[in-house]
């Protein structure tokens, strides 16, 4: 199934390709509100600055390969994306209760991505504000959540 979760403290080449390979799957599987475009315009961002922006923690499967990943800074889940090929096997509950119990109490999700709205809430976290765009000021409404 998956391995025990781990640290992905220097990301090698492999890892890095991975991550965004996970990221763009994820996306194009859960983002519907994105373009290509937008897709294309974020790749670059996630691959050379998101990722290593973050305390990353990932889960891999049978194979050794990267399933999913959370990133964290500080108390904020910054990132969490699963592989579609495993969504529903519990690989985010097992990152976000890992980020958790590493201090993590808040997330914010694209609102427009309704499945990952419902995951947030059905493990506790609550809307504490909403922004109109992104953090690049793009026309993607934010909801800022927290564990309620």
């Amino acid at each position: 199934m998956t391995t025990p979760i781990e640290h992905l403290t220097t990301l090698s080449p492999t890892d890095r390709q991975r991550l965004v390979e996970v990221w763009e799957s994820a996306v194009r599987a859960t983002h519907h509100f994105l373009s290509e475009d937008d897709i294309q315009f974020f790749r670059p961002l996630v691959r050379d600055a998101y990722l290593d922006s973050v305390r990353l923690a990932c889960l891999r499967d049978g194979e050794g390969r990267i399933a999913g990943f959370v990133g964290r800074v500080e108390d904020k889940v910054e990132m969490l994306f699963v592989d579609p090929a495993r969504h529903g096997r519990g690989i985010g509950r097992a990152l976000m209760e890992h980020a958790l119990a590493e201090g993590a109490s808040q997330v914010d999700v694209n609102e427009q991505n309704t499945q990952a709205v419902g995951f947030y809430l059905h493990l506790g976290f609550g809307q504490y504000d909403r922004s109109e765009v992104d953090g690049l000021g793009k026309p993607f409404p934010i909801l800022h959540l927290r564990l309620a």
